[in-house]
This record gives structure tokens, sequence and C-alpha cells, in this order.
């Protein structure tokens, strides 16, 4: 299995992957760790990977360029418009409004060759990210983490310990257990269109009310299909 991470901080995974059972599945050549700085991808001069939000408010929003750049790079193809069909692949985005990580959702993933791991910042990602690059959302809790990064650590530890001939003692892998409640509405940043994908109109208009309310509805569209169970806490 390779596993690739998109970070903008590269260097908080070297203790990790290097160390423990994480490095000796590396040794064992069980898997492949590559650690992506995102500045890299950036198509501006200076590394800049971030803009303000469209709309107003606070915080600052992963472009949508260097995200696409960064993962095309590492698979060698353009995913949008798609160029091919890879299904020995996954695109997983680490961000609270994900699927709640446990280890049935862990052991899924060892059915892919490769995964793609980004870990975001600031206010997440710009929402065609989400919907056009990304295959799966992941959060470890409902609580808020600095980034994404510590997340990433706690799922290729999760996955890396259950990789068969990882483990010394198989046996004790398979014996093993186990504010207002509504999650954020879908961010948008510049530029206003990438490869035909438009950000809403709404945004652009500068009427703060419209947007307001479009932003409550769609933050009520997504927790009813993402978390509906935060809905029954009001």
């Amino acid at each position: 299995m390779i596993i690739d991470i998109i970070t903008i901080f590269p260097k908080m995974f070297a203790p990790v992957i290097n160390e423990s059972i994480i490095k000796r599945a590396q040794g064992k050549g069980l898997v492949k760790i590559n650690v992506h700085n995102l500045r890299k991808y950036s198509p501006h001069p200076d590394g800049k990977i971030d803009a303000p939000p469209f709309g107003g408010g606070g915080g600052m929003v992963f472009r949508v360029e260097p995200l696409f750049f960064a993962v095309e790079a590492i698979l060698g193809y353009k995913v949008y418009p798609p160029e091919k069909q890879d299904c020995s692949k996954r695109i997983i985005l680490f961000t609270p409004s994900g699927k709640t990580l446990n280890q049935r959702l862990v052991r899924e993933f060892l059915n892919y060759e490769r995964l793609i791991l980004i870990a975001p910042r600031y206010e997440g990602v710009d929402q065609r990210v989400r919907e056009y690059l990304v295959e799966e959302e992941i959060s470890i809790g409902d609580y808020i983490l600095s980034g994404g990064e510590l997340p990433t650590m706690v799922f290729i530890d999760c996955l890396v310990r259950i990789i068969p001939g990882v483990a010394s003692c198989k046996q004790s892998i398979e014996k093993e257990s186990f504010e207002e409640n509504l999650l954020d509405f879908p961010h948008y940043t510049k530029p206003r269109q990438f490869r035909g994908l438009k950000v809403p109109e709404v945004l652009l208009l500068g009427n703060h009310k419209k947007i307001e309310e479009w932003r409550k509805k769609k933050s009520l569209e997504r927790t009813e299909k993402l978390r509906p169970d935060l809905l029954k806490k009001q």
C-alpha cells in the first residue's frame, strides 16, 4: 500500500511515520508513506495556498488549484474532468463533518492500493475540492483541532497496524475492541471559476442577508445529509 500525505506542515509527520510500528511496516515493505508539501504545488511564486472566503467572514480557505495540482501530480493524470477511472485509490479529506472514524471504517481502506490523505488548515478547503476531488471525508470526533495533521496521523496509525503482516501477533489485533449542533456551510474562495466549476452567485453579490440565508440553508442540508443525529440534539 502507498499512502500520500498532503500538508503545509510536512515536518510534523516525521516523528510519527519514522518510529514504532509504522517505521517497521515501511521497513518490511508493506507500506510506503510519502509526505508532500502543498506549497510546492501552488501556482503562485510565493507558494500561497489560501485566500479569504468569498462572501466575507473570518479565517482563510485552502484554494482549489494547489490541491488539485498536488493530487494530479501524485496520480499522474487529471482528476477533473476525469481522464480515467481508478478504483484502486481513495482520496481522503480530514474534516469535522466527515464520517466518524471507527475500526470498521478503517478496515474498509485495506482494500485500496493507494490512499491520498489531505490535511487541511484554517477554515477548511474550497467546496469544489470536496465535491470534485475528495472521495471520502473523515472525522476523528466532534471537536475542533488546529488542523488536519493530527487526524491524519491517527488514521495512519489505525490503518497501518492492521495491515496483514505488520503486527507480530495477529491474534492480538483480531481480538481488540473497539455550537447549535450544525455542520459548517460550504466555503469557496479564488478563483471564481476553475475548469468550469463556479462559485455560487449569491456569495459574489455582497448581499449579506442573502448570504446568511444561503449559509444557514446549506448548513442544515449538510447536517441532515451527513450527521442527522446532531439535529436530534437541538
